[in-house]
């Protein structure tokens, strides 16, 4: 029987490249395609799969975040071969681990290892939750530091990453704005917003416009703008409305299902 493969990637054009590439490959049947983490684990445990290509970098749940998911939920797991444009870091923890990795743009040589790797392991029956688990706590022991320090009045504070509501840039320096009634702003001493959220949490900050990152959680209302666009209405003390860029729509649509 050939192997039930599920692909997730929040790019569509890397889903297309990926399917497209399994199709010449004897034995695959792609069953299913998810554009985020909260997908990825609806599709798993929907369609059970033998294999899972799943994308490191996205938006939200990020594929880490996924397994940890699947992990507490006491979900099977399948096979995974994570999918990486970019992370040296991760890259190690894979080979460390003996999990399988496709580094972005995918090699069609290298898709077919994939495969035959994941056909080993089924063969064999190799547990791979267990090397999945050390390899989630060795990526989360490397993750960014909970705490971020802004000065403000002369002074140096430390602030809870959960705590910010949104930065944003104006004129070189970058403003950080904390949440509820008794929220403070501070400056960052970053020189650019992607430096900025280098050091925070992927899985709780997006950069939903050029000037601005916002706390997924500390958005209270998605507010519908002209021609299709959106604002969105944040918790601290002003209730800053901050502008979603056109670019950054369709990540909004996909984060909350709009």
């Amino acid at each position: 029987m050939p192997l039930s493969a599920v692909i997730v990637d929040d790019e569509q054009l890397a889903r297309d490249e990926l399917a497209y590439l399994l199709k010449n490959v004897d034995d695959v049947d792609v069953v299913a395609q998810g554009k985020n983490g909260v997908e990825a684990i609806n599709l798993i445990r929907e369609h059970n799969p033998d294999l899972v290509f799943l994308d490191v970098q996205m938006p939200g749940l990020d594929g880490f975040g996924v397994i940890k998911k699947l992990i507490d939920k006491k979900v099977p797991l399948p096979k995974i071969v994570f999918a990486t444009a970019f992370d040296q870091y991760a890259v190690k923890a894979f080979e460390v681990n003996a999990v399988d990795y496709l580094l972005k743009p995918f090699d069609k040589s290298r898709v077919a290892q994939s495969i035959q790797k994941a056909k080993t392991k089924l063969e064999t029956n190799s547990m791979p939750s267990e090397k999945l688990e050390t390899l989630v706590r060795m990526l989360e022991s490397q993750r960014p530091h909970s705490k971020i320090l802004l000065k403000a009045g002369g002074r140096l504070f430390l602030v809870n990453q959960k705590d910010i509501c949104f930065a944003s840039i104006d004129d070189g320096v970058i403003s950080v704005v904390t949440s509820g009634m008794s929220g403070m702003e501070g400056q960052s001493n970053c020189r650019t917003l992607e430096e900025l959220l280098d050091s925070l949490d992927p899985n709780l900050f997006w950069r939903a416009h050029r000037s601005f990152l916002v706390n997924i959680n500390r958005i209270k209302e998605v507010v519908p703008w002209f021609k299709s666009s959106y604002q969105l209405r944040m918790d601290d003390k002003k209730q800053t409305e901050i502008p979603v860029s056109r670019a950054q729509t369709k990540r909004l649509r996909e984060l909350f299902g709009l």
